[in-house]
């Protein structure tokens, strides 16, 4: 695997490194990254009466893709076959990754949806670990898990709802696991945001055939063609470009510590804009996934 000193091929700049980014500390940008991607999160579920969860998150993937393009022009830069093939891999886990997110959300609270997605990466890092950490973090983080899914069951929710909405998040969860491998490689190989872009076409193309029959129930509804632009602004361009900066500048160790945030910034975006108010067991499960996480990470590099 390329490491993030490879040489760049020949093209545009593809990264925003060296820019002012780079005097941002990455806890700072990860904050700006997680608020952003769940805002938009809470802004898809009130589009899902009118396309159906897995629908809004492909049109937030094809609208990102546009907008990436427009923006880094990828093909003015030189690709080999190697680039275009991890690229084209990350963007389809990135993609599948996002839809069946949104059919989680659909079913679950979005504070305890994250947190359960969170196996993913937990996962990465202790299959990869060897020391106790990484063996205790599994057991914390399912332990967790355990905790949030036994509140949900017992919850309000209706059954099928919660069974439906935890086979979707984690399967998330294992694209997550593959999106963390995968972006790591775009990044390292100098592509980084122009990756991105190409991969977030190929994500586009390969889920067409499921969703593009809403093609022209959404481009003759300007309103809702605006809603899904924010959708795709806030939880796939502006986290994503984020992510390929942050993962220039830290190992995936770090990066898993950092992802540990995340849990808490979603449980602040649900209880604020969605009333999906955690009780105390809910917080207790996301501590200890978040514990977990940076289990993982300590003393890794």
């Amino acid at each position: 695997m390329p490491d993030a000193t490879s040489p760049v091929p020949p093209g545009p700049p593809t990264s925003v490194a060296g820019g002012p980014l780079d005097r941002v500390p990455a806890p700072a940008i990860f904050v700006v990254s997680g608020l952003t991607l769940y805002l938009g999160a809470a802004v898809a579920v009130g589009l899902f009466d009118t396309l159906g969860a897995p629908t809004v998150s492909w049109w937030r993937i094809v609208l990102a893709a546009v907008v990436l393009l427009a923006w880094r022009r990828p093909w003015r830069r030189r690709w080999t076959r190697h680039d275009v093939v991890a690229a084209a891999l990350f963007g389809t886990a990135l993609a599948a990754m996002n839809i069946v997110f949104y059919v989680g959300i659909d079913h679950l609270p979005l504070g305890v949806a994250v947190a359960i997605e969170f196996t993913g990466p937990v996962a990465v890092a202790a299959i990869t670990g060897r020391g106790w950490r990484e063996r205790g973090a599994i057991v914390v983080a399912a332990a967790g898990v355990v905790l949030l899914a036994g509140v949900t069951l017992e919850g309000d929710l209706p059954r099928a709802d919660v069974v439906v909405g935890l086979v979707a998040v984690l399967a998330a969860a294992a694209c997550w696991a593959g999106y963390i491998v995968l972006g790591k490689r775009v990044a390292g190989g100098g592509a980084g945001i122009d990756g991105l872009a190409v991969g977030m076409l190929v994500g586009a193309l390969v889920f067409a055939p499921f969703f593009g029959a809403s093609v022209p129930t959404v481009v003759l509804d300007l309103p809702l063609l605006g809603f899904l632009l924010v959708v795709a602004l806030c939880s796939s361009v502006v986290p994503y470009v984020l992510d390929q900066v942050v993962l220039r500048r830290v190992g995936t160790a770090t990066f898993s510590v950092l992802l540990a945030m995340l849990p808490a910034t979603a449980t602040v975006i649900g209880a604020v804009v969605l009333q999906q108010i955690p009780s105390w067991p809910e917080i207790a499960g996301l501590v200890l996934v978040s514990g977990a996480i940076v289990m993982t990470a300590v003393g890794r590099e």
